[in-house]
């Protein structure tokens, strides 16, 4: 008699999307650090109207 003895190997990967944030969070407080204060004011104003949020 033989006998076959699977297993089931199960990958969870959380470190991926936690990594993703992570990295995402460095880069934009980089970028932020780096950028001046009127390029980033003027980029949040025009998301505001993009997104047809009143902000006057």
């Amino acid at each position: 008699m033989t006998t076959t003895t699977l297993t089931n190997t199960r990958t969870d990967s959380k470190i991926l999307p936690i990594a993703t944030v992570f990295l995402a969070g460095v880069m934009l407080l980089l970028v932020s650090g780096i950028a001046q204060a009127t390029v980033l004011h003027d980029a949040a104003h025009d998301q505001r109207h993009a997104m047809a949020f009143p902000c006057h």
